[in-house]
């Protein structure tokens, strides 16, 4: 179980849609701290909702 929120939850969610590596430095996600994974997150989730809508 995760926190909403949540490193481990925003990395469970970006994994869900397929992304286990930073784009940029092929690195996984888990080394990061969270306002990288955050950004991540908000760039390619968040992005792909607003244009479903």
């Amino acid at each position: 179980m995760v926190y909403i929120y949540s490193k481990g939850w925003y990395i469970a969610r970006l994994k869900e849609k397929g992304i286990r590596f930073h784009p940029e430095t092929k690195k996984k996600l888990e080394l990061y701290k969270i306002y990288v994974v955050r950004n991540l997150y908000n760039e390619f989730i968040e992005m792909d909702e607003g244009k479903s809508n």
